[in-house]
């Protein structure tokens, strides 16, 4: 599993400020429909900048909780939301949710899933703490689908598939349906957010992350670091030949309990 120290948090706090995360943010926003005065759990809060949107669409009158295991992802959250007397921080897992039971009227859920040891309890919490008709939002990724122009497809793949080893629900939105709905969450609809960078951008969400993803890859031992450099300095002659090029997908799930 991943750990998200100080630094992973730099990365989050950089990368979900990129137009296409500043997208997504905004279509989860839409799907919640958060009005004033209601109450909403941002479990895996991150840096939180969801959560300091959320904050403001219920306003002073309602609640806006956020709860992260990362501390470090805590300190950005907490400097972000400081002026909203609203929000509530707290560090926690969302396998064992500290709230009482029937708590929000919603609930978002970004990227965070995919790093849970017991995915089914943690959907189980989700459910228990929404109150009667409680809308939740889950928004993960399928990295099996990403694609992007290389010099070396093959190195590119295993790069890419690195993610199957790192963490512990890879490829989750292929499964994610069921598992709501055997909980007892109706009204389910899936929209795809794809990140789509057909040309180099430096403030681009892969931009952002063509490190991350020759990282990840070395410390799993599944490229050496001289691939790493290779792979790189390929997609940096791509840069230069204006021929970039990168997409993936993203779901966003939608219920009501």
């Amino acid at each position: 599993m991943e750990k998200y120290d100080k630094k992973a948090a730099e990365l989050i706090e950089r990368s979900y400020q990129t137009p296409e995360i500043v997208n997504q943010r905004l279509r989860t926003l839409v799907a919640l429909a958060l009005t004033r005065g209601e109450s909403v759990l941002d479990a895996g809060c991150g840096t939180g900048l969801l959560l300091e949107q959320e904050a403001l669409a219920v306003g002073r009158e309602g609640r806006a909780a956020g709860i992260d295991f990362s501390e470090d992802m805590l300190t950005y959250a907490s400097a972000r939301c400081a002026g909203l007397e609203q929000v509530r921080l707290q560090q926690g897992s969302v396998e064992r949710l500290p709230f009482d039971d029937a708590s929000f009227d919603a609930l978002s859920c970004t990227q965070t899933l995919l790093y849970v040891d017991d995915l089914d309890r943690a959907l189980t919490e989700f459910y228990r703490v929404l109150k009667p008709r409680g809308r939740i939002a889950v928004l993960e990724t399928d990295w099996n689908g990403a694609i992007m122009n290389s010099h070396d497809q093959a190195l590119t793949q295993r790069i890419f598939g690195a993610w199957d080893v790192a963490l512990v629900n890879p490829n989750l939105p292929k499964r994610l349906r069921p598992l709501l709905t055997g909980l007892g969450f109706a009204n389910l609809r899936v929209e795809a957010i794809p990140i789509l960078n057909a040309s180099y951008a430096e403030n681009s969400f892969s931009a952002n992350m063509l490190q991350n993803y020759a990282s990840t890859a070395r410390r799993r031992n599944i490229i050496t670091a001289d691939e790493a450099d290779e792979w790189l300095a390929g997609i940096n002659r791509l840069i230069e030949e204006d021929a970039y090029f990168f997409c993936v997908n993203r779901f966003l799930f939608t219920a009501v309990k």
